[in-house]
């Protein structure tokens, strides 16, 4: 039986201490990173007697909240500024605190009809903001499930036999050297293989060059990848050249949206995605850039029996009832989580031109580091941003002995990448809370570590 008092009292020593965690945070007044070794910190955390014994109680879960809160990362920091994940909102988190309880796996509608009802309302406006008003879409744990399901669909189009009888060994996905890792990982769960990743040209910053496309007379191409923006980077294909390019010759065009598609939402910054609704499929996560917690992404695509063809599955004690509602016909997921709920409830608080501004300013704050920074010595930058993404390097230092060393004493979180063969060190702005000053702060530790002895 559930303890409704033991949980009334658990909830209420847990919102207080998540409220004082998330303040704490935007204050900055702790280290926006903590790495203890597992075994140091499952002895903090006692967490193998726990594991054994069990025991506790309002009183002894404080003191495990407490400290478990106090290590890991830090998103809601001003000084966060490393992975693609948002520095959730507390609608977002209300619709997480909400599915624990309820816990309707909703991808079956008799499971959760309002779950479901709220994600297709919620697909329904994203396929509106795509530009694929006969479209169809669904939630899912994430973009890399994400792309794959769209691959899924897009291989369904061209070799619809291969369900039942596997991948034919001369389909291959173009894509850029820097579409993220899940499409050529979608390959080889795909049974196609790395080796069907067909790398197309790119300029020296990575993006797809339509004017050296190879021919593709000799290929069978299941779909082209562009990307909307690029993980490493922030910059943005050139979707209208590739989807017109892909048109003509009755290739699927692909999106990874995953990042920057919440750029529709903002006036100034949906020129970025011009094009993206000559796209046959786009992937759009909610868990960057519209603020809510890991993981919720959308599969969208243009016609609406694409998306149902990507699956063609039967099994007597889960395909029957409201077949017209379900959705586990669209995902590999049977049991999916309220995912719906906490885009909506965001949506709901904040309303669309709310998250667009959220977007607009984070990009606004990017583009203002990369103005600072270009004015400091030894800074050297290879592009200006389009989003909320800025590579750099500080003279001949090693980016990575840098990057430790902010994260040693826990004063910033970046992350790097590969650019034109080259480490850059990379900032991406997603906390609300993240401010010129910050920004100013970066720019002088990181002279000042760089010129540290080894």
């Amino acid at each position: 039986m559930w303890d409704v008092e033991a949980f009334t009292k658990a909830a209420a020593v847990t919102v207080s201490e998540l409220a004082a965690y998330v303040e704490e945070s935007q204050r900055g007044e702790a280290p926006v990173v903590r790495r203890r070794p597992p075994g140091e910190l499952a002895e903090k955390l006692r967490l193998a007697e726990l594991i054994r014994e069990g025991g506790l109680n309002t009183e002894t879960y404080q003191d495990f909240l407490h400290a478990f809160l106090g290590e890991g990362t830090r998103l809601h920091h001003p000084a966060y500024l490393a992975h693609q994940v948002a520095s959730p909102d507390f609608p977002a988190a209300l619709a997480d605190f909400i599915h624990g309880a309820t816990n309707n796996p909703m991808a079956i509608y008799e499971m959760g009809a309002a779950a479901a009802t709220v994600e297709f309302e919620v697909i329904r406006w994203m396929l509106e903001k795509a530009g694929f008003p006969g479209g169809a879409g669904v939630l899912t744990h994430g973009g890399s499930l994400a792309n794959l399901t769209a691959l899924l669909a897009a291989r369904a189009r061209a070799v619809p036999e291969a369900w039942s009888d596997g991948s034919p060994g001369d389909l291959v996905i173009l894509a850029p050297p820097s579409a993220h890792y899940s499409v050529s990982r979608a390959a080889s769960i795909m049974g196609l293989g790395q080796k069907a990743v067909v790398e197309l040209p790119t300029d020296e910053l990575g993006r797809l060059d339509v004017t050296r496309f190879p021919e593709i007379s000799g290929m069978r191409p299941i779909a082209l990848v562009a990307s909307a923006c690029a993980t490493g980077t922030g910059l943005h294909d050139d979707l209208r050249a590739v989807g017109q390019w892909c048109r003509e010759r009755g290739v699927w065009f692909h999106v990874d949206g995953a990042h920057g598609a919440s750029a529709l939402l903002s006036p100034a910054h949906r020129h970025l995605l011009d094009g993206v609704e000559l796209a046959d499929s786009l992937i759009w996560d909610a868990h960057k850039m519209l603020r809510t917690s890991s993981l919720a992404a959308a599969v969208l695509v243009r016609r609406q029996g694409d998306l149902d063809a990507a699956f063609q599955q039967d099994a007597s004690y889960i395909f029957y009832g409201d077949q017209g509602f379900d959705l586990i016909g669209r995902t590999v997921e049977c049991t999916k989580a309220e995912l719906g709920l906490k885009i909506f409830l965001n949506l709901a608080w904040r309303g669309e031109r709310g998250l667009g501004a959220f977007v607009s300013g984070r990009y606004a704050a990017a583009h203002r580091f990369w103005e600072l920074a270009r004015t400091r010595e030894g800074f050297a930058l290879p592009y200006e941003p389009e989003s909320n993404i800025v590579c750099f390097r500080y003279g001949e230092a090693d980016p990575t002995r840098i990057r430790e060393r902010l994260m040693a004493d826990g004063s910033f979180y970046l992350t790097s990448t590969v650019l034109n063969g080259v480490r850059h060190l990379r900032v991406t702005v997603m906390n609300p809370a993240t401010d010129e000053s910050h920004l100013q702060h970066l720019l002088d530790e990181i002279p000042r570590l760089a010129n540290l002895n080894p």
